[in-house]
């Protein structure tokens, strides 16, 4: 005859093995990783899906390409910003023509007129070259997505950026504003719009974003008691101008006089 309680009794032991090794196997494990490997897998492209990619470009490509290509004007001489201590002939070209096409927009927003421009020499990406200019000159002088900013100084910061270009001895594009060196390294006739600096009047100085935030040192910026950005890029404003003139000038006239 079975004896049923050892029975049972045995059967309760199965019953807990088996649900502490349940339990077990269920736990969480930790994880280390012991191995990395990598293989190079080789892209290769059907001649016919390259065919039809090149398809569909093909009429963005050429429409950019007759865009940037167009010519626009006609520039007599290259102009450059390797040529020139104090100014450049591209130099002269782009502060002035920043501070008129600027002023078209400043004037209609502000009521206002931009006194002087001043840029940077090395924010000059490439030379105007002699012979047709396109968008493409344009593109590869100011490759840069910078804007047009307007910043209000009084005549104290203005005395500051004469003081900049004596330190820096750069060929600055500057527009506007003209002053004399001395035998002693000072300045002195510093006109703007042809007038004498008045140490308290305000003036308004169109520069690039970049400066505008103190950039290449020109801390003067900061000080400014309003900021006004136009929305208008530099490149832009040279496309705009090109399309406007049937020959670019070669201005050579002096802004910045040594004795």
């Amino acid at each position: 005859m079975v004896n049923l309680k050892k029975y049972n009794d045995v059967l309760k032991l199965f019953v807990i093995f088996l649900t502490f090794f349940f339990i077990h196997s269920c736990g969480t494990k930790t994880l280390r990783l012991t191995r990395i490997e990598g293989k190079q897998l080789p892209i290769t492209e059907k001649e016919s899906q390259v065919s039809e990619i090149e398809n569909f470009i093909k009429p963005y490509r050429e429409h950019i390409t007759k865009d940037l290509d167009s010519v626009l004007a006609y520039c007599p001489e290259t102009l450059e910003k390797s040529t020139g201590k104090w100014q450049t002939t591209i130099g002269n070209l782009m502060a002035d023509v920043v501070l008129e096409r600027g002023n078209s927009v400043f004037t209609k927003r502000e009521n206002k007129s931009i006194d002087i421009c001043l840029l940077n020499q090395g924010g000059i990406r490439s030379i105007l070259p002699k012979g047709n200019v396109t968008s493409r000159n344009a593109f590869q002088i100011m490759p840069f997505e910078n804007s047009l900013v307007v910043v209000a100084l009084k005549g104290e910061q203005i005395y500051e950026i004469v003081d900049y270009f004596l330190s820096e001895k750069q060929p600055h594009p500057l527009s506007g504003m003209s002053f004399t060196i001395d035998k002693n390294n000072h300045a002195k006739n510093i006109l703007v719009q042809d007038k004498p600096l008045e140490k308290d009047k305000v003036y308004y100085v169109g520069t690039n974003d970049y400066l505008s935030n103190g950039g290449d040192n020109m801390s003067f910026f900061s000080k400014g008691i309003q900021k006004y950005n136009l929305d208008y890029k530099l490149r832009n404003i040279l496309i705009d101008y090109f399309k406007e003139v049937d020959t670019i000038p070669v201005i050579k006239d002096i802004r910045i006089t040594v004795e």
